[in-house]
């Protein structure tokens, strides 16, 4: 939507699929080699000055607000990467604070209740920012219109989705903003959660320019909207999905999405590893519904171990339960196992859509 308005956008997001350069991006190309070299060498090169060490995360922050910088961006779209009030990128002061809704996750961190998750993400609500709040539950929009905003737009009282419906290639979106309302808007992405963010992102854009946008403005920046790996089509012959739905919330939904609007009616093949307890993963993926369950190790250091996918499956109910000792080797399982009117879905981590990805597009006819 910035990019349709003219504006040079920067967007800085994690964690990356396949490779770090995504994380950080201009006008929707991630930063070249040479550049992201010479920029987190900048910021290496600060440790010997301050004797401060920083994380990986640190780093691709300190590097993207400096290429930003560099390039002369209109705007930065920058995205949270744990929780809010400590994450590296608070110290930006923000035009537009975005929260889009509470689930439960990095309770590691915080926790272990979703108000303790709510107060961590209000900390990116600065004095002068104008918070755009997507949360729908009463008593954590309390706690999101805790700290001062210079203005606060709650959906459902200020903006929301009045119709959300199914369309081929994604969603058509009828948008209320607090200034406009606009009519069947195509978002071409999958499910009706993405309709409601839809409606998110276009009354933070509204914010930020504190007027209306044109609709042909609307139209021109939601059509070219793409999120790779957020159930994200790769063939239809057999059908191929990945999704990098990484918790329980996230894998109902992959669900919710895929038995509700895809409705295979042939075989269903799930490829799955998680960082998560495995059980409640695949009971919100509602494995027991797929009939070959194929377990892998996500590439993590923190992954489940695939014996434990697999177990927990078969404990499950799942019909056909394998185990491959990759994400690729799942997928090339998937794949020769799948007739053409068959469904795949490769899910349980954004490490394992990262990989999957690379495999299925090579994989998939």
């Amino acid at each position: 939507l910035l990019m349709a308005q003219g504006l040079s956008v920067g967007t800085y997001t994690s964690p990356h699929l396949e490779r770090v350069n995504e994380r950080l991006a201009r006008d929707g190309e991630p930063i070249g080699d040479e550049d992201f070299a010479e920029q987190i060498a900048a910021v290496a090169d600060l440790e010997g000055l301050t004797g401060v060490r920083p994380s990986y995360f640190e780093a691709c922050t300190a590097a993207a607000f400096r290429w930003f910088a560099d390039v002369a961006v209109d705007v930065a779209v920058v995205e949270v990467g744990l929780l809010g009030r400590w994450d590296a990128t608070n110290v930006v002061e923000a035009q537009v604070a975005v929260v889009t809704n509470i689930g439960m996750d990095h309770n590691e961190f915080a926790g272990p209740t979703l108000f303790d998750i709510a107060t961590e993400k209000a900390g990116i609500i600065k004095p002068r920012s104008a918070a755009v709040i997507g949360e729908l539950d009463p008593d954590l929009v309390a706690v999101l219109s805790t700290p001062p905003a210079a203005t606060r737009l709650v959906r459902g009282d200020d903006f929301d989705t009045a119709g959300n419906h199914l369309a081929v290639g994604g969603r058509f979106v009828d948008i209320r903003t607090p200034t406009t309302i606009y009519p069947e808007v195509f978002v071409p992405l999958h499910g009706a959660h993405q309709g409601d963010n839809a409606a998110v992102a276009l009354t933070a854009v509204e914010a930020f320019f504190a007027a209306p946008l044109a609709p042909e403005v609307v139209t021109e920046g939601f059509a070219a909207v793409t999120m790779p790996g957020r159930f994200e089509v790769l063939g239809h012959q057999p059908l191929v999905v990945v999704d990098g739905a990484h918790n329980p919330a996230g894998a109902d939904t992959c669900a919710q999405v895929f038995f509700d609007d895809f409705r295979p009616d042939s075989r269903r093949l799930l490829v799955v590893g998680t960082l998560r307890e495995p059980t409640a993963m695949l009971e919100a993926l509602r494995a027991d519904e797929f009939d070959i369950v194929v377990a892998c190790p996500a590439p993590s250091p923190r992954g489940v171990p695939v014996a434990d996918v697999a177990r927990a499956a078969v404990a499950l109910g799942c019909d056909e339960v394998l185990a491959a000792d990759s994400v690729e080797q799942a997928c090339a399982l998937a794949v020769r196992l799948a007739d053409g009117d068959d469904a795949i879905v490769a899910t349980g981590s954004l490490y394992v859509a990262g990989a999957a990805r690379q495999a299925l597009r090579r994989l998939s006819p």
